[in-house]
């Protein structure tokens, strides 16, 4: 017996063992899932009329104090939009007429376009916190959450797209960020949401939000971006929103280039004909006389 429990004993703390690194092996292994790249290049969601929309709500739009629309406002099949002054709308208001409904059938095949992406990378229930993601197509299957700092980081691309799926709610924590860097525009963020969503009190967050039911901005939120309801209403209070649109990076034009000059043509220095000289004449020889012998004298 004592045999037995010694073995059995040593058997438990083997195991313990094992159990104790596997934990955190499993928690390291989502983390970095997580932090992956999420895939190939993704094409964007498509928000057709509803694009020019920074809320619109199936049934209502409540507000409460001076919000900032910088895009327009609707509410369709549903007709009641309060708030409105004091809140200032820079530009159209749709109150259940053809511009909004289509908009809103529009925000459906948008809303099923993101629901349909093929999600390249799982998310556990809560992201940020510092924690950086890649684009691509990432799928939360219940509730998300979104507290700290979020960083999108498009790896500079300007037209890198970055869907989120979530199967329930989505939650932002009070003062929480989402950071947009390396060339990432908020025009390609999309968060694709099965329920309902809440940002919290003083948040900053970029991208349109597409949730089946209701949108609810709390206090003092400034949004790049969209809310966009299909079914519910949209609760705003003292809030900033302004759609976004994506920046074309310039097309660099051709640096004109002067043709290079043909050469000049020179004309071959003439070769001096050589300058006729006569000899000069060698002189003859003067012809002498002899001077005569003086004949003898007799």
């Amino acid at each position: 017996m004592r045999i037995i429990g010694s073995r059995a004993s040593r058997g438990a703390v083997k195991y313990s063992w094992l159990a104790a690194v596997l934990v955190p092996i499993g928690a390291v292994s989502v983390l970095l899932l997580a932090q992956a790249p999420a895939g190939a290049a993704v094409a964007p969601v498509g928000l057709g009329t509803a694009g020019s929309f920074a809320v619109l709500a199936g049934s209502t739009v409540t507000n409460t104090g001076p919000t900032i629309l910088n895009g327009d406002l609707g509410v369709s099949p549903g007709t009641a939009i309060t708030g409105f002054p004091p809140g200032i709308v820079n530009g159209a208001t749709h109150d259940d007429d053809g511009v909004a409904a289509g908009a809103q059938s529009d925000l459906t095949t948008a809303y099923n376009d993101a629901a349909g992406r093929t999600p390249a990378a799982s998310l556990p229930g809560f992201i940020g916190a510092g924690q950086t993601l890649l684009p691509g197509v990432y799928k939360a299957t219940s509730s998300l959450d979104v507290g700290g700092s979020l960083i999108l980081d498009a790896g500079g691309d300007p037209s890198a797209v970055f869907i989120f799926q979530v199967g329930s709610t989505l939650v932002t924590d009070s003062a929480s960020h989402v950071i947009l860097t390396g060339g990432a525009q908020a025009c390609n963020v999309f968060w694709q949401v099965g329920s309902s969503a809440t940002l919290g009190t003083g948040s900053i967050f970029q991208g349109s939000v597409l949730a089946l039911t209701s949108i609810t901005v709390t206090t003092g939120d400034t949004v790049v971006g969209r809310a966009l309801a299909r079914n519910g209403a949209v609760t705003l209070d003292d809030d900033t929103f302004t759609v976004p649109s994506c920046a074309i990076p310039p097309t660099p034009s051709p640096t004109p280039t002067r043709p290079t000059p043909s050469p000049t043509r020179t004309r071959p220095t003439p070769t001096p004909s050589p300058t006729r000289t006569r000899p000069t004449p060698t002189p003859s020889p003067t012809r002498t006389r002899p001077t005569p012998t003086p004949s003898p004298t007799r």
